[in-house]
This record gives C-alpha cells, structure tokens and sequence, in this order.
C-alpha cells in the first residue's frame, strides 16, 4: 500500500444553519484512503455520509478541516484550482444515474473525456471499452430510456471512471436498485475499482455489500468508527 494516501482528511467539521437552527453532522473527522482500497460508510440516514463525500469531492467547503488529494493540499484552493482537481482527480456515482436522457450510453460515457480535453475518437474508444467490461457493449448506442435501472446505472459507473480518476466516490450507487440488481451493479464496480486500482469510498445501506470491502467505518455523533460486518 502506497504511504501517500489518494485521499486524506482532517478535523473535517460541517454544521447546517437554517433560521435560528443548526445542525452538526460531522465534527473532526479524520480519513486516509490509499490507492487500490476500497472503504465502506455506513450509517442512518441523515449521519452525514453524502455530507463527508461532497466535502471530500470538493463539492462543498467544510466548516473547519483540511482535504488533501493526491498529497495536494485542496482546503484552501480557488473553486477554479477545485474544479480542476475534481475533473481530473475526483469520479462520481450518485443514488440516481443522472445520465443525459438526449445522448447515447457512449456518448453519456465520452463526454466528461471530451470536457477534460480529449479529442472525440479516443474518448468514444476508451468510452466504448468501459461500457464492454461493465456487461454494455451491445447497448453502448442506446439512449437511457432504453435501458434499465442497472444498465442506466453501469453506465454512469463508466462515466464516473472515464478520466481515469484516482479516487471514486459513490454515494448509495446501489440504493435504488431492487437486491438482485443492486448485488449484479455492485459486482460490476467492484471488479472495475479493483481492476483500475483507483482509491474507493462507497456509501451504502446494504451490509451484504459493505461486506465485501477491504474496510468499513460507520458515522455516528458524527465521529468515523471503524465497523464490523463480518
């Protein structure tokens, strides 16, 4: 295991304010994940869980705490030096597949490439690719209408891992999927992740799934505690 963490966070502390009411979910929150490992986060609803994955994505700034990616201290960077962190570093896999309904699978997968500056015939291979080891490659020219829940759902895997990220965050990627579905889904990205050797933090509810993971830790006070799910 590498000694520099792909993700490394610290003292992360984030508070909600509405009216004259606040709401802490995560007070001083420390974790490192290193290239190759998959981490597991469990905990109820309303824990803080997407809360650390968007602060950690540098989607939101916390209110106290330090994020660094890749050894690069990201805290205090412009939302511009972010953007580009996330672009280039940082992959996504939401609840929701939140594909463009207009555009083929490919072309759901070849665009973030296209975005980050890579010419469109190499986006529309490497996009091609990924659809195929993901079980997709007689669907790749279908629009997501076309395809079901888990199909949808693979795809925005294959998006999520198109830049080559070295870390990927996914926030209940299998919640709304029924069992049999979500347990073919999570397969999918677990062969993927373990395949690209990128640095995985995997939100999820089901602990037939979190027992798969190199580790798991649970939010609870909003502390990190590590979990057995053995």
């Amino acid at each position: 295991m590498s000694e520099v963490p792909v993700l490394s966070v610290r003292g992360l502390e984030r508070t909600y304010v509405t009216g004259d009411r606040s709401l802490t979910v995560l007070r001083g929150v420390d974790l490192d994940v290193y290239p190759g490992e998959i981490v597991g986060l469990i905990g109820p609803s309303g824990s803080g869980k997407s809360s650390l994955l968007h602060a950690a994505g540098l989607l939101e700034r916390p209110n106290a705490g330090d994020i660094a990616i890749e050894g690069r201290d990201c805290t205090r960077m412009s939302e511009r030096a972010r953007t580009r962190v996330r672009l280039g570093s940082i992959g996504f896999v939401y609840q929701f597949h939140h594909l463009l309904a207009e555009f083929t699978a490919l072309d759901n997968v070849a665009l973030p490439q296209m975005i980050a500056g890579v010419a469109q015939g190499p986006a529309r291979e490497r996009a091609g690719r990924l659809l195929s080891q993901l079980g997709l490659a007689d669907r790749v020219e279908h629009q997501p209408a076309q395809m079901s829940g888990g199909e949808q759902q693979r795809v925005a895997i294959a998006r999520a891992l198109a830049n080559a990220p070295r870390l990927l965050l996914a926030d209940e990627p299998t919640g709304n999927l029924d069992p049999t579905t979500s347990s073919e889904v999570f397969a999918s990205l677990y062969q993927l992740v373990r395949e690209t050797g990128v640095a995985a933090v995997i939100a999820t509810h089901n602990f037939e799934l979190a027992r798969h993971m190199d580790r798991v830790l649970a939010l609870k006070d909003g502390h990190l505690e590590p979990q057995s799910v053995f």
